[in-house]
């Protein structure tokens, strides 16, 4: 890639063109379900009481 294609490519993903969109929501319900999942591991280890 030249230099110049390398900036075309940027500038278009920089306003949103020709890339995946993903929904929000389920972004977040994936990274809440990551983080419960970590929750529980740490606290299943967690034997010192």
């Amino acid at each position: 890639m030249t230099a110049a294609t390398s900036a075309l490519a940027l500038a278009q993903l920089a306003q949103g063109e020709e890339h995946a969109t993903f929904n929000p929501l389920v972004i977040g319900l994936v990274a809440l379900g990551v983080l419960l999942l970590m929750l529980f591991v740490t606290t299943s280890f967690n034997r010192d009481r």
